[in-house]
């Protein structure tokens, strides 16, 4: 009867931080963090209201298509640090990339299949649920233009 259930840990028994799949599954799930921690992050940044923003970028427009128009210099660009968040675009989908290939020497060792699941799973989320963010904030940008656009007479008025 006792050989039906497994052994317990012991102080002799190996580690589990040397299984690959268990690296895949927190790899995985950092991966998934930091996407989440992505998206959540600009919303703690002190911001302008919509309004204020929005007028921020239809004078842009206006300052930028006067300047064409009279041909005078485009202004020179400000070189501005990248703000945290663009390194977690890009940490989170490596990490996630990290967890799959992870959970891939997993399988082949033939450890514990659970881990190289978990490892895919988290690590294959944390990329698809980025994608489908960016695609969501593409979308709205591009909502956003539209409607600077369709009131651009408003914009020149005087």
């Amino acid at each position: 009867m006792d050989s039906q259930y497994r052994e317990v840990a012991g102080p002799n028994s190996p580690s589990p931080f040397r299984k690959w799949g268990l690296w895949a599954v927190l790899f995985g799930a950092l991966a998934l963090a930091l996407v989440f921690f992505q998206i959540a992050a600009p919303s703690f940044e002190p911001k302008p209201s919509v309004g204020a923003q929005i007028g921020e970028i239809a004078g842009e427009i206006k300052r930028s298509a006067w300047r064409t128009f009279l041909g005078l210099p485009k202004p020179e660009l400000k070189a501005e640090a990248a703000p945290l968040t663009y390194y977690l675009a890009l940490a989170a989908p490596i990490l996630g990339i990290v967890a799959i290939l992870l959970s891939l020497i997993s399988g082949v060792l033939r450890e514990n299949w659970r881990y190289a699941a978990y490892g895919v799973s988290l690590g294959a989320t944390a990329i698809v649920f980025q994608y489908f963010w960016w695609l969501a904030l593409v979308v709205a940008a591009v909502v956003l233009l539209v409607a600077i656009i369709e009131n651009i007479g408003d914009i020149f008025s005087f």
